[in-house]
């Protein structure tokens, strides 16, 4: 097990069957967003992108949050589960009194569960979206193959966002 020299994030496999593969590479871009976060103070972890957007690193870790509860719980598992944040279906709106450590007490334990619900299926088991859902991507059933290429995605757009976000708060760059 390799690590990034200047943190511990653990570098995926260079060879690995699938399933480990894409895991791996899920957990990466897990750790590379709270690692965008690490070391600021609240103001900073608060603090908009650019005018218009609300787009904020603490909105980022709890719209995750939600990401990871839809995919795995709702779509994949099928189970009947309300948003993560009340009211805010995409996470993004932050409440003065909600810390990052409570955001990434929520986050990690919605991949805790992500993480349970993986191990007991393989890629092809599939879940379903909603029917509103399935007409906008035109079908019903969705693999967990396609759910986790599309997580690593959604990360990795995300933290892009991110490294900009941390590099105009503090200059700090990286991968």
């Amino acid at each position: 097990m390799t690590t990034m020299p200047d943190d511990d994030r653990v570098i995926p496999p260079l060879t690995a069957d699938e399933p480990t593969m894409l895991m791996s590479w899920l957990d990466f871009h897990r750790e590379t967003l709270a690692l965008k976060c690490a070391g600021l103070d609240d103001e900073q972890l608060r603090r908009r992108a650019a005018a218009p957007s609300a787009l904020t690193l603490l909105g980022l870790v709890q719209h995750m949050a939600g990401v990871e509860r839809n995919w795995f719980q709702t779509v994949l598992a099928g189970r009947d589960v309300p948003w993560v944040y009340e009211g805010d279906q995409y996470g993004f709106t932050l409440d003065p009194g909600r810390s990052l450590d409570d955001a990434l007490a929520v986050w990690r334990r919605e991949v805790a569960t992500a993480r349970e619900i993986c191990a007991r299926r393989s890629l092809d088991d599939t879940g379903r979206f909603t029917e509103q859902d399935a007409a906008m991507v035109g079908g019903r059933d969705v693999s967990l193959r396609w759910i986790l290429v599309h997580l690593i995605e959604e990360y990795a757009r995300h933290n892009g966002h991110a490294d900009l976000l941390r590099e105009a708060i503090d200059g700090t760059t990286g991968p």
